[in-house]
C-alpha cells in the first residue's frame, strides 16, 4: 500500500518536468497554436529511449522546415514502464489533463490492444510505431493506425528462405505473450502452403526461469529438428541465444531465423549477444538509400539521444528502423494537425449516467474523424522510405535477409512478393540472377559454427539413442529372414531387403547408428498379426524405420510415407498348366507371317521366270521357235514345272539363279520346320486360367498369403471370404495347387509378382504366371510421416537400383536360372519377312544381274550376226537365201511327239 503514493508522486513530478518544458517551447514558438499529442513509451527500455529522441528531433526538423505552420505539436510523453495497466492510465491522463488530439505509441501491442479500443471510444487516433501483432486490426480498432508492418507480412519470406534451402521442418520459438502468439497462424499457414511441417512449437512465458529455459532448449536439442524460427523481444532473445551457445545449440549443424522485431534493432543488442548469435540469419526491414539519411542527420539525432541519456555512450551504428518510423511519424502526424488545424481542439463530453465512471467523463474528440482521415492520407517520401499509411499501416516493398557474423551483420538478399528471394536490388525491381535449380540465388551464408556448408536441418539426436529398425520375417527368406542370437539374444536379419537397407545406409552422406527389432507376423501360423500391424508401429514410434519385403498400398500411405521402391511393381496369378493339343486345320501356316508367305510366293514366281526367260535367250531348244506372246507363255508354262531337271538348264547364267535360290528354299524351310516344332510344343502346355474375374464368377477358390493385403484386394474384386484360403510359405502354395479344389486346394493363386518369380524358380514345371492382373507400388521401407531420412535413404535406394549393385544383389538371392512359359501362342513369333530380306536381296540381285549380263550378250551376238548378213549379201546372194531359209528348217521342235 505505501507503493502507491510513491508512484503517484513520480508521475506527478514527471508531469511537471514536461509541463514546465512545453510551456517554455510554447513561449518560444513565436504564438504558433499548440496542438496537444501523448506520447506513450517504456521509457527504461532501449527501443523507448531510441524513439524518444527521434520524436523530438523529428518535432525540431519538421518546424524548422516549416516555420510559417499555424499550429505547433505539443508533446506530451508518459512513461509506461512495461506495463498494460500503466499505458492506460497513462491514455486516459493524457486524455482527460492535455485534452491530447492523437496519441503516439503504446510501444507494446498488448497495451495498444486496450487504448485502440478506448481510442474507437473517444474517436482520438493511435499511430503506433512499434506494435506489429496481427490481431490489431481496423475491423476492432477504427481508430488504429500502424505506422509499421504487421507481423504477418514476413511469413511469407521466411517460408520461402526456409523453402530455398530445402529444410522440411522447422521448431517455433515465441514469446507467450499476444506479440509472440500473434504471428503464429500466418506463420504457420505459409510454411505448410510451402510444404514445411512444424513438429513442435516453444511458448517461452514471461515468468519462465533461467533452469526452465535451459530445460526447454535440451529438449528441443534431443529433437531431429535442428532449424529454429525465433519470435521474440529483444530482452528474452539475448537470454535464448545466450543460453543455447553455452548448450553446444550454436554449432554446426543448427538453422537460427530471426523475425524481424529482432533483426530490426540488432544493433542495439550487446555486443556478447551478437557474438553468440554468429550464424543466424534473419529478415528485416530494407531502408533505401536516401540523402535524408545523411551523417548530419545520425549527428544531431545522437546529440538529443544523449541529451535525454547523459550517463549513455552515443550510438555509433544506425539508429535502426525503429527510431526512423518514430520520425517519420511525427512528421505524418504533424502535417494532418496543421490541415484539421484549431477545430482540432474542439470536444464534447460523454453523457455522464448513474454509477459512471471515471472513463464517462472523458471527452470525445469532435475532428478526431477528420484527423484520422488526413493521417491515413499521408503519403511521402521520408527517412524510413516511402512512408504511406494508406491502408491504415505501412505497406512493405522489400524485406532484407541478413546473416549475423563476426559482431555484426551482412546482407545475404532480399525478398519480395513478386519476385521472392534475389541476391541484387536495382532501382526498379529485384534484378534475378542465373542460379542453379538446388542453390538458392543468395550470398554465401555462415552458418552456426563458422561453416558455410548448408545445414541438413535434421540430425538424429547424439544422445547415445540408436535408429531402431523394425524387421519381420517373410514366408520367402530370400526377401527377409530373422532369428536369435542365443548368446547376445541380439537380432540377426539377411535377405535381400536387408542388403539394399544396409547399402543404402552406407551411401548416405552421414553416420548413423541402428539396431534391429524383430516384430514377428510369419513365425507363429495362428498369429492373425499382419504386415499392416507391423507398419502401425512405426506410427506408435516403435520404431524409427520398418524394413521388409512392405509392399506401397494407399491406406497404409495414411500413416506412414515410404521410401522409393526398390523391387518391380505388380500382382499376378500363380495357376497350374495343362496339356492343350491344337486341332487347328491351317497350323501348318502360323510358321510364317502373312507377309512372308506373300512375299515368298512372288520370289517363287519371280525367279521362275526369270530362269524361263534366261533359257530362252540362250536359245534352249525346249524353248526355241518362233516368238509369239502366246507361243512363248506356254512354253514357259511347260518348262515351270520341268526344268528342275539337270539337264534341261542349258544356260550357265540360269544354273547360278537357280542354285541360289536353291540356297534361300533351303534356310526358309529349316527355319519353317524349328517353328512349327516350337509352336506344336510350346502349345501342349497352356494356363488353366487366364482371367481372375473370370474365376471369381464361377465361384472358384482363390488362395493369398496369410497377413498380406491381398486378402482386402480379393474382397475388393468380388470374392466371397469362403472361396479364400490364406497360406504361410512356398510349399504350402505348392501342395494347395497340387490337390486342386477336389482334395481342398485352390484353382489359383495371387502374390506380388516378386513372390511369384522366387515360387517359379522351384516350381516352374507345373506352374506358370498369368499378369499381371493388377498394378502396385513395388516394395519400400516405411518410415514416419514427414521423417527427415526420407529423401536421404530414397536417394540411396535410387543409386543402388539404378546401377550394378541391385544385380549383384538379385544374384545373391534370387535363381537367375528360373524357369519362364510362353503363356500363350498368338502368333507373334511368327517368322516374318524382315528377318530374310537380306537372303531375298540376295537372290533378287543375282536374278536381275543374269538377265541383264544375257540381255547384253543376246543383243552382242545380235549384232554381230546382223553383220556377217550384210557381207553374205555383198558377197553371194545364193548364200543370203540359204540364211533367210535356216529358221524355217528348226520349226520341228514344236512338234509334240519330240517334246514327249
Amino acid at each position: 500500500m505505501e507503493k502507491i503514493p510513491q508512484t503517484i508522486l513520480f508521475l506527478l513530478l514527471l508531469v511537471f518536468t514536461f509541463v514546465a518544458a512545453e510551456n517554455s517551447t510554447a513561449h518560444r514558438s513565436g504564438g504558433a497554436d499548440e496542438f496537444h499529442v501523448g506520447v506513450i513509451l517504456d521509457l527504461g527500455s532501449l527501443v523507448g529511449k531510441i524513439s524518444l529522441a527521434s520524436i523530438s528531433l523529428a518535432v525540431e526538423d519538421f518546424y524548422s522546415v516549416h516555420p510559417n505552420h499555424s499550429t505547433k505539436l505539443a508533446i506530451h510523453i508518459r512513461d509506461s514502464m512495461g506495463s498494460e495497466v500503466q499505458a492506460v492510465s497513462a491514455a486516459i491522463d493524457l486524455r482527460e489533463n492535455y485534452k491530447v488530439q492523437a496519441l503516439i505509441g503504446p510501444q507494446k501491442s498488448s497495451e495498444a490492444t486496450f487504448i485502440s479500443k478506448l481510442a474507437s471510444v473517444i474517436q482520438v487516433p493511435v499511430i503506433s510505431f512499434t506494435a506489429t501483432s496481427p490481431s490489431l486490426t481496423y475491423d476492432s480498432s477504427p481508430y488504429f493506425v500502424r505506422a509499421t508492418l504487421n507481423d504477418s507480412v514476413q511469413v511469407n519470406s521466411i517460408a520461402s528462405l526456409v523453402k530455398a534451402y530445402g529444410w522440411r521442418e522447422v521448431v517455433l520459438l515465441y514469446d507467450d505473450t499476444d506479440y509472440g502468439r500473434g504471428i503464429l497462424p500466418h506463420l504457420i499457414d505459409a510454411l505448410q502452403h510451402s510444404d514445411i511441417y512444424v513438429p513442435y512449437r516453444s511458448g517461452i512465458s514471461l515468468s519462465a526461469t533461467s533452469e526452465e529455459i535451459k530445460q526447454e532448449l535440451y529438449k528441443l536439442m534431443a529433437m531431429q529438428t535442428r532449424v529454429f524460427i525465433v519470435h521474440m523481444s529483444s530482452t528474452r532473445a539475448s537470454l535464448i541465444f545466450t543460453m543455447a551457445k553455452d548448450a553446444g545449440m550454436m554449432s554446426k549443424g543448427f538453422v537460427w531465423i530471426i523475425t524481424n522485431g529482432l533483426a530490426n534493432i540488432i544493433d542495439l543488442l550487446n555486443p556478447s549477444v551478437i557474438e553468440a548469435m554468429n550464424g543466424v540469419i534473419g529478415i528485416r526491414f530494407h531502408v533505401p538509400k536516401s540523402q535524408k539519411l545523411d551523417t548530419s542527420f545520425l549527428i544531431r539525432w545522437n546529440k538529443i539521444y544523449q541529451r535525454y541519456n547523459p550517463n549513455k555512450l552515443p550510438l555509433n551504428k544506425s539508429i535502426t528502423i525503429v527510431g526512423l518510423w518514430a520520425y517519420d511519424t511525427v512528421w505524418a502526424l504533424a502535417q494532418a494537425a496543421e490541415k484539421v488545424g484549431l477545430s482540432g481542439n474542439r470536444n464534447k463530453r460523454l453523457q455522464p449516467h448513474k454509477n459512471s465512471t471515471c472513463l464517462d467523463s472523458l471527452a470525445i474528440s469532435i475532428n478526431g474523424a477528420e484527423l484520422l482521415t488526413e493521417i491515413v492520407q499521408n503519403k511521402f517520401q521520408g527517412v524510413s522510405g516511402t512512408f504511406d499509411l494508406t491502408e491504415r499501416q505501412l505497406q512493405v516493398s522489400t524485406l532484407q535477409i541478413i546473416n549475423v557474423i563476426g559482431g555484426t551483420w551482412r546482407h545475404i538478399g532480399f525478398w519480395t512478393s513478386k519476385n521472392g528471394l534475389s541476391r541484387h536490388l536495382n532501382q526498379n525491381e529485384l534484378e534475378i540472377t542465373g542460379s542453379s535449380a538446388s542453390m538458392p540465388n543468395l550470398n554465401l551464408v555462415s552458418w552456426p559454427g563458422e561453416s558455410i556448408e548448408i545445414p541438413r536441418g535434421w540430425e538424429f539426436p547424439t544422445s547415445g539413442k540408436k535408429l531402431r529398425v523394425g524387421v519381420t520375417s517373410s514366408a520367402y527368406p530370400e526377401f527377409i529372414s530373422t532369428s536369435k542370437d542365443p548368446v547376445t539374444n541380439a537380432t540377426r536379419v539377411s535377405g535381400l531387403s536387408i542388403d539394399i537397407f544396409e547399402n543404402a545406409l552406407k551411401r548416405l552422406p552421414f553416420a548413423l547408428s541402428y539396431e534391429y527389432q524383430a516384430f514377428d507376423i510369419a513365425g507363429d501360423s495362428t498369429s492373425s498379426r499382419s504386415y499392416d500391424d507391423f507398419i502401425y508401429q512405426v506410427y506408435l514410434q516403435r520404431y524409427d524405420i520398418a524394413v521388409a519385403d512392405i509392399t506401397i498400398i494407399y491406406n497404409r500411405s495414411l500413416y506412414v510415407d515410404f521410401t522409393i521402391p526398390y523391387t518391380e511393381s505388380g500382382v499376378g496369378m500363380i495357376v497350374p498348366v495343362k496339356e492343350k493339343v491344337n486341332s487347328n486345320m491351317w497350323i501348318f501356316l502360323k510358321p510364317l507371317s502373312q507377309g512372308m508367305w506373300f512375299k515368298s510366293i512372288i520370289f517363287i514366281i519371280y525367279t521362275r521366270i526369270a530362269i524361263c526367260l534366261l533359257e530362252y535367250l540362250s536359245g534352249n531348244r525346249y524353248l526355241h521357235g518362233s516368238f509369239s506372246l502366246k507361243q512363248l507363255g506356254i512354253q514357259i508354262l511347260k518348262f515351270f514345272f520341268i526344268f528342275e531337271e539337270k539337264d534341261m538348264l542349258e544356260y550357265f547364267l540360269s544354273r547360278v539363279v537357280h542354285r541360289v535360290w536353291k540356297i534361300v528354299l533351303l534356310v526358309l524351310a529349316s527355319s519353317y520346320t524349328a517353328s512349327l516344332a516350337s509352336i506344336l510344343t510350346v502349345q501342349q502346355l497352356s494356363p488353366t486360367l487366364t482371367d481372375i474375374h473370370e474365376l471369381q464368377k464361377q465361384g472358384g477358390y482363390v488362395g493369398f498369403h496369410q497377413g498380406s493385403y491381398m486378402e482386402g484386394l480379393l474382397v475388393d474384386i468380388g470374392f466371397d471370404r469362403s472361396k479364400m484360403r490364406p497360406y504361410h510359405t512356398p510349399d504350402d502354395f505348392h501342395v494347395a495347387l497340387s490337390n486342386g479344389v477336389e482334395n481342398g486346394g485352390v484353382d489359383a493363386l495371387v502374390l506380388d509378382v516378386p513372390y511369384i518369380k522366387l515360387f517359379l524358380a522351384k516350381y516352374c514345371k507345373r506352374y506358370t504366371m498369368v499378369g499381371p492382373i493388377y498394378k502396385s507400388a513395388g516394395f519400400a521401407f516405411a518410415l514416419p510421416k514427414r521423417s527427415p531420412l526420407l529423401a536421404e535413404l530414397s536417394k540411396a535406394i535410387i543409386n543402388i537400383t539404378g546401377g550394378d549393385t541391385i544385380i549383384q544383389i538379385e544374384k545373391k538371392w534370387i535363381d537367375q536360372n528360373s524357369c519362364q512359359h510362353d503363356e500363350e501362342m498368338d502368333g507373334s513369333g511368327a517368322i516374318t519377312f524382315g528377318g530374310f530380306r537380306g537372303l531375298f536381296l540376295l537372290t533378287g540381285f543375282v536374278t536381275a544381274c543374269s538377265i541383264l549380263v544375257a540381255f547384253l550378250m543376246c543383243h552382242y551376238k545380235r549384232q554381230e550376226e546382223s553383220g556377217h548378213i550384210q557381207d553374205a549379201d555383198k558377197g553371194d546372194g545364193a548364200l543370203k537365201e540359204v540364211v533367210v531359209e535356216e529358221p524355217q528348217e528348226v520349226e520341228i521342235i514344236d512338234e509334240p511327239p519330240k517334246i514327249t
